[in-house]
């Protein structure tokens, strides 16, 4: 699950840093019947404000009410949304970084058992991480030791283990 928003990779036009972080905040601009609104992220390294653009030239009209006053009112959570959406990031060139934004709650299951377990993980937000990594966590172990377990057929899984993952996948340890 996500701790923070994650760090928005772009350049910098003064500093030539490559990380942004947002906070949450919104410019919202009318001329007439038309409406823009952008994301205002910050340069880690200078603290500039870079605008990503979320809506461009767009009917007040056929934007949705609730999502005008979220944006008036500067709400975190959808400038959480907004940077979970591919078509914004691809819109703005941007990816994210989230190194460090997010964490991995277990629920505090105990997984000493001889048996065969399976074990379901679910994101809370599409954040791609590696499962051998995630695996490696939530079970105490190292990656080198998952690795190992997945090449002896330990850790069997319908998805592919060496990428990266943002979606939920299940897995079968073996011990």
């Amino acid at each position: 699950m996500p701790t923070c928003l994650p760090l928005v990779l772009r350049r910098c036009h003064t500093c030539a840093s490559d990380r942004f972080r947002a906070n949450g905040k919104f410019r919202v601009n009318a001329h007439h019947k038309l409406i823009d609104a952008w994301l205002l992220v910050l340069c880690t390294g200078c603290g500039e404000t870079a605008k990503l653009t979320v809506l461009e030239r767009t009917n007040v009209r056929s934007v949705r009410p609730e999502l005008l006053d979220r944006m008036h009112d500067n709400d975190p959570a959808l400038a959480a949304e907004l940077l979970q959406d591919p078509l914004l990031r691809r819109r703005n060139r941007v990816a994210l970084d989230w190194t460090d934004a997010w964490r991995l709650d277990t629920s505090g299951s105990d997984h000493s058992s001889p048996d065969p377990i399976d074990i379901a993980v679910r994101f809370a937000a599409r954040i791609p991480v590696r499962p051998v990594r995630l695996i490696a966590e939530g079970l105490g172990l190292s990656r080198a030791e998952v690795e190992r377990l997945v090449a002896e057929g330990n850790v069997v899984s319908a998805v592919r283990l060496g990428g990266r993952l943002s979606g939920d996948f299940t897995f079968t340890l073996k011990r």
